[in-house]
C-alpha cells in the first residue's frame, strides 16, 4: 500500500476509531495495522492524533528604513562620478570623494545625510546599487613571440619575484585595437603601471613598432612622479629588441621579461588592461593618425581620473585550505594616495601632486572622458574594404604618433531619477559604436578557388537543368578533368 493510500485510509477511519468503545477500537486497530503494515503503537498514534492547524508565527514589526532616499540618491551620484567602481574600492575612499564633489558643487548634503552616507558598508552599498550593474565582454587573440636569440640576454621575472617595496618598477604591455581582424595596420595602446603604487600611464601608438614603444617609454619616464628603476614586459617582438635593451642599460633600468604564455607573471598590468583600456576604449578596430590623436587626448584625461580618483586594492597574502582560497587585501587607496605615503618620493613632488589634485574635478574629468569617447567612436569599426592603403595614414614625422589636448567644456549633469525607475543607462563595459554588429566586407581569400576556370560550364549546366543535384555536377567535372577535381 502506498503512503498516499495509507494516509487516506487513516483519515477515513480516524473519526470512527475515536468515537468507538474499547472492544470496537481493538478490532479497528487490528484491521488498520494489518492493512497498512504499521507497528501497533505507531497505528495508535496515527489514529488517535488530532489534526493540528499550523499557524504562522506573528510577523515582527518592520524596522524603519535607515538609509532614506536622499542617502541612496547621494550614493548613486558618488558611484556614477567614480565611474561605477565596485563598492569594496569605493566605500573606503568615500569621504575623500564626497569632499571633492562638494568642493565643486556637485553634492549638497545635510549633516544627517552625510553621516549616514559615510556609515554605509560595502554590502549595503551593493544592495542599493545592485540594479545598475551588468557584465563585460571578451578579449582578442594574443600576439606572436619575440626574438628567441635576444631572449637569452633578458632575465625572466615571475609573479613571485616582485620583492621591491618602493615605486619605480613598472610592468608594460601592448593592447591591440584590431577588432575581429588582426591583419593590416591598426592602433595600439602602450600601457605601463607601477607595481608598488598602481600609477598607470597609457599611450596611443600608430603602429605596433619598437620605435613608437621607445618614444612612448621616454615620455612615460617624464610623466611618472618618480624615476623608473625597472621595466618588465612580455615576449612580444616590439619589446624584445636590442634598441630597448641598450636604452635600459644606458639609463640604468633593470629590464626583465615574463615567461611565454604565462599571464600571471604580469598580473598587475593585465588587470589595468581590462579595468582601464578594455573598459573605457573597448574592442573596436581603430586605424589611422586621426584615431590615434583622439585616443591620445583621451588617455591624457584618463590618467588624471584613474591615478587621482580611482582606488584599487593590493593583494597582501593568499592561502589555500582544501578547495577554498582565502585572499587578504589592503585598504583601497588611489595611486595618488600611495605615492604620498611612499618615503622614496621627494616632498617637492608630493607638494606638486597635492596642488594638482586640488585643481581636479572628478565629474568634469568623467564628462570629458565621455565626450572624447563619443569622438573616438566615429573612427571605429569601418569597413576594411573602404579603407585607404597604409601609406595614406603614414605621418610625415615618425615622432608624431598622435599627441593632442582636449578643449571640451562639457560638465557632468546628475540626472533626476527615482531609485525604482532609473532614467539613466546601466553600467557599461565600454561605450559601444553604433555600427557594432555591422559585418565588414572581406576583400581577401584564404584559399584559391579550385573551380574558377569551370564557372562558365557550371552556369550553363544549371541553366539547362536548374534542379540538378550537386553530386551530378561534381561527377561531370571529374569526367571533364580527370585527376583535377577530388
Amino acid at each position: 500500500m502506498s503512503l498516499k493510500a495509507r494516509s487516506e485510509l487513516c483519515d477515513s477511519i480516524k473519526e470512527r476509531y475515536r468515537s468507538s468503545r474499547r472492544k470496537e477500537k481493538k478490532k479497528i486497530l487490528d484491521e488498520f495495522a494489518f492493512a497498512t503494515g504499521y507497528h501497533r503503537k505507531h497505528a495508535i498514534r496515527k489514529l488517535g492524533r488530532s489534526p493540528v492547524k499550523k499557524t504562522a508565527p506573528p510577523r515582527p514589526p518592520r524596522a524603519p528604513r535607515l538609509y532614506t532616499r536622499d542617502v541612496q540618491e547621494a550614493l548613486f551620484i558618488v558611484w556614477k562620478a567614480a565611474n561605477r567602481i565596485c563598492t569594496k574600492r569605493l566605500i573606503p575612499y568615500l569621504p575623500t570623494f564626497v569632499e571633492s564633489l562638494e568642493r565643486f558643487g556637485h553634492l549638497d548634503l545635510d549633516s544627517d545625510t552625510r553621516r549616514l552616507l559615510l556609515s554605509l558598508s560595502a554590502a549595503t552599498a551593493d544592495r542599493i546599487l545592485y540594479r545598475f550593474r551588468h557584465a563585460g565582454l571578451t578579449q582578442p587573440r594574443a600576439r606572436a613571440p619575440g626574438n628567441p636569440t635576444l631572449k637569452t640576454l633578458i632575465p625572466v621575472r615571475t609573479f613571485e619575484d616582485w620583492t621591491e617595496n618602493r615605486p619605480g618598477y613598472v610592468e608594460a604591455d601592448l593592447v591591440w585595437h584590431c577588432g575581429s581582424y588582426a591583419g593590416g595596420a591598426f592602433v595600439n595602446s602602450f600601457v605601463l603601471t607601477d607595481v608598488e603604487t598602481g600609477w598607470t600611464e597609457c599611450f596611443a601608438l600608430l603602429y605596433r613598432d619598437s620605435e613608437f614603444v621607445i618614444r612612448a617609454f621616454k615620455e612615460a619616464q617624464k610623466r611618472f612622479p618618480f624615476p623608473v628603476l625597472g621595466l618588465d614586459t612580455d615576449n612580444g617582438s616590439e619589446f624584445i629588441t636590442y634598441r630597448l635593451l641598450n636604452y635600459c642599460q644606458d639609463e640604468n633600468i633593470k629590464f626583465t621579461r615574463s615567461r611565454p604564455w604565462k599571464k600571471n607573471d604580469q598580473c598587475f598590468i593585465e588587470q589595468k588592461n581590462g579595468h582601464i583600456v578594455r573598459r573605457l576604449i573597448g574592442y573596436e578596430r581603430f586605424e589611422g593618425l586621426a584615431a590615434t590623436r583622439v585616443l591620445s587626448e583621451l588617455y591624457k584625461v584618463i590618467r588624471l581620473y584613474v591615478n587621482f580618483f580611482q582606488p584599487s586594492m593590493r593583494l597582501l597574502s593568499k592561502s589555500r585550505m582544501g578547495a577554498k582560497t582565502y585572499r587578504k587585501y589592503d585598504v583601497p587607496r588611489t595611486p595618488y594616495d600611495r605615492v604620498l605615503s611612499s618615503e622614496s618620493v621627494t616632498k617637492r613632488v608630493k607638494q606638486k601632486l597635492r596642488r594638482e589634485y586640488r585643481s581636479l574635478d572628478p565629474v568634469r574629468l568623467l564628462s570629458e572622458i565621455e565626450r572624447l569617447q563619443d569622438k573616438l567612436w566615429s573612427y571605429a569599426n569601418k569597413e576594411i574594404a573602404m579603407r585607404s592603403k597604409r601609406s595614406d595614414f603614414m605621418p610625415s614625422d615618425l615622432r608624431d604618433y598622435g599627441v593632442g589636448s582636449g578643449d571640451g567644456q562639457e560638465t557632468f549633469r546628475v540626472p533626476e531619477t527615482t531609485l525604482g525607475q532609473p532614467s539613466v543607462q546601466p553600467k557599461r563595459a565600454y561605450r559601444k559604436a553604433k555600427n557594432k554588429r555591422k559585418t565588414c566586407v572581406h576583400w581577401w581569400k584564404s584559399h584559391p578557388d579550385a573551380f574558377e576556370s569551370d564557372w562558365n560550364d557550371i552556369t550553363d549546366w544549371l541553366e539547362d537543368t536548374p534542379y540538378v543535384a550537386t553530386t551530378i555536377i561534381f561527377e561531370r567535372l571529374q569526367a571533364a578533368h580527370p585527376g583535377g577535381v577530388s
